[in-house]
């Protein structure tokens, strides 16, 4: 995240730019850009009026839109499909991520030891080291089911 000189803070998602100097930054034509806009490659943001402003981050995707489209010769198909996937593949990144800390987390908790509470044979609350069973007790309990009684 930047700073302006007026203390105005943005970053690559602030939508800043307006149609014809984010088509001048991508190298390509304003009406382009509307086209990518109507299929869906690019959603920059709305005035309240409904003009387009595109941030860093929408300049930098329409720069490999058309490299795709110009130097690859992917179709606009073709090319809303990759974005698709990359898209999926970050979440599935994310998410990889997020598990490996929650895998980390649980194998330290494992290591120190740490206590694990379980309900006993007799329905009372114990202590067991994690994956030990509590130990076995002969029960007492008495349980009366009567037909139609829990409903």
């Amino acid at each position: 995240m930047s700073a302006t000189p007026g203390g105005f803070r943005h970053d690559d998602d602030t939508p800043v730019f307006v149609i014809s100097v984010a088509a001048e930054l991508a190298g390509m034509h304003a009406q382009t850009l509307r086209q990518y806009d109507r299929l869906g490659l690019v959603t920059p943001s709305r005035t309240s009026g409904g003009g387009r402003r595109y941030s860093a981050r929408d300049v930098d995707l329409l720069r490999q839109v058309q490299r795709l489209s110009q130097e690859e010769g992917v179709s606009l198909a073709g090319i809303q499909r990759i974005l698709e996937l990359e898209d999926q593949l970050r979440a599935l990144r994310s998410r990889v991520r997020e598990l490996d800390e929650e895998n980390a987390h649980l194998k330290a908790t494992l290591q120190t030891g740490a206590r694990v509470f379980a309900a006993g044979r007799a329905g009372d609350v114990v202590a067991v080291r994690a994956g030990e069973r509590p130990q076995r007790t002969e029960s007492r309990a008495l349980m009366l089911w009567r037909p139609g009684s829990y409903r």
